[in-house]
């Protein structure tokens, strides 16, 4: 393959032979900075005030919980680089051969909601900026921002990994710099923040509600990363150490993630809306609109290319013969489809909770078994070649009974221990016996984990592994 730096993803999902895998630590830091330089994070930060928490409650929510969020998903990126091959069809040694096409299915799902989601902020915080230039929030402008914004990230996406690390490489210092720009802007403003804001709830309600946003807004916004994270490690040369990795990874989630949400908490601690067009309408106007505007473009495409990507890799996982770029466009197609239901949802803020929820109810007990495979079982050791022989003659099984039923096993612990907003998601113990608090994610990773520890006892499979 040519060495240019902007060049077609011809890979599938086969492993990265030696001679591709150019990326470099600080160049994962500059993917993963800029699928978080979005929006969305502003609303995330905002959640928390909208739901009656006081402003440095958020704050430590968002700080304290990403910091477990973002150390769950480095750990999956140091998978990808031991074995250049990505996070689907690694998972097959913990669900084997087509055990592994669960998660697959539930990944293909989960990405045509981020895109969906991830396209909802630029769109309405764009309508909120184009209306203080007269551009009416009607059907007709929404739906010219959301074919534009959709067109440039289906692009991008279906070029592939070179494409998405060029494009993060020169787009994501400018972000930083507006970024830096607006949150001056906001900060020094009179009356834009209310620092003294605290929570209107009673002690054992508020810490109820500290419990389900960190479940939700802070370790689970790193958890949702993670069925992807080796999609573009694999992509890092072998000479790089896997500490590398795991830390240009870390801080590249963690930074921007942090930073936007404190950004919404502060913003939304006088607004009291998470209404991003509002959020950004009573702060930003004239000049300083349009590098918001700027930022929010950039933000899901930055993100979404990531998605859609991943989604064409989770599909081929599944053993899908059809080229990675007609299932690219396949996917953006749906995705369109999606975001129009974000668009025109009543209440958003609410919808964007139980979407989150949701997602952590199957990622914790997902996340369990593939650590507890990969790091406990297995040392960091995988026969590649085994990933990809036939169900019936792999050394990894056709399904792997152990890794199915703990993930099961998993998913209703995390369910006990869950206290969403709506009734389905708030489980016995977390409702009865812990008074509100939702450990969802934790239960859900560690009996998903400890579950398949149990239940695997045969000795793990030797074979050869990309060296550190």
């Amino acid at each position: 393959m040519s060495g240019t730096e902007l060049r077609l993803d011809d890979h599938a999902i086969e492993p990265i032979p030696d001679a591709d895998r150019d990326s470099t630590g600080p160049q994962q830091m500059w993917i993963w900075a800029g699928a978080n330089i979005a929006p969305i994070n502003w609303a995330l930060g905002a959640l928390g005030i909208i739901l009656k928490l006081g402003i440095w409650d958020t704050i430590a929510v968002i700080v304290l919980g990403n910091l477990v969020g973002c150390a769950l998903f480095a750990s999956f990126t140091v998978m990808g680089h031991k074995t250049g091959v990505n996070q689907m069809v690694l998972s097959r040694a913990a669900f084997g051969r087509r055990g592994a096409y669960l998660p697959a299915a539930l990944v293909f799902l989960m990405t045509l909601g981020w895109i969906g989601v991830n396209t909802y902020f630029p769109v309405k915080i764009s309508m909120g900026i184009l209306g203080q230039f007269g551009v009416p929030d009607t059907a007709g402008p929404n739906l010219v921002v959301i074919t534009i914004i959709m067109a440039l990230q289906i692009a991008i996406g279906t070029y592939g990994f070179y494409a998405i690390r060029t494009f993060e490489k020169y787009t994501v210092p400018a972000t930083i710099a507006i970024m830096a720009v607006i949150s001056v802007g906001a900060w020094t403003q009179p009356g834009v923040v209310n620092w003294d804001l605290t929570s209107s709830l009673p002690p054992a309600e508020r810490f109820a509600m500290l419990t389900l946003l960190i479940a939700a807004i802070g370790i689970g916004w790193g958890i949702s990363w993670v069925t992807w994270a080796s999609d573009y490690s694999r992509f890092v040369r072998k000479t790089e150490s896997s500490t590398s990795v795991f830390w240009h990874s870390f801080f590249g989630m963690y930074v921007p993630v942090v930073w936007l949400g404190v950004l919404g908490a502060t913003i939304a601690s006088v607004t009291n809306d998470a209404d991003p067009a509002k959020m950004v309408s009573a702060v930003f106007g004239g000049p300083m609109a349009v590098l918001v505007l700027a930022l929010v473009l950039h933000g899901p495409i930055a993100t979404n290319i990531l998605n859609v990507y991943s989604a064409t890799l989770a599909l081929l996982s599944m053993g899908i013969k059809i080229p990675r770029i007609v299932l690219a466009l396949l996917v953006g197609a749906a995705g369109y489809a999606v975001t129009f239901y974000f668009v025109f949802a009543p209440n958003f803020a609410q919808a964007f909770d139980h979407w989150m929820i949701g997602l952590i109810m199957w990622l914790s007990p997902f996340a369990g078994v593939a650590l507890a495979d990969f790091y406990i079982k297995r040392k960091g050791k995988i026969d590649v070649a085994e990933l990809y022989r036939s169900p019936e003659t792999s050394a990894y099984g056709d399904v792997n009974w152990p890794g199915v039923i703990a993930f099961l096993v998993g998913l209703v612990a995390g369910w006990l221990f869950q206290n969403g907003l709506l009734p389905v998601f708030q489980g016995p113990i977390s409702v009865n016996l812990l008074g509100g608090a939702d450990l969802s994610w934790l239960a859900g990773t560690l009996v998903a984990g400890g579950v398949y520890l149990a239940l695997s006892r045969k000795p793990a499979i030797a074979g050869a592994v990309v060296a550190r």
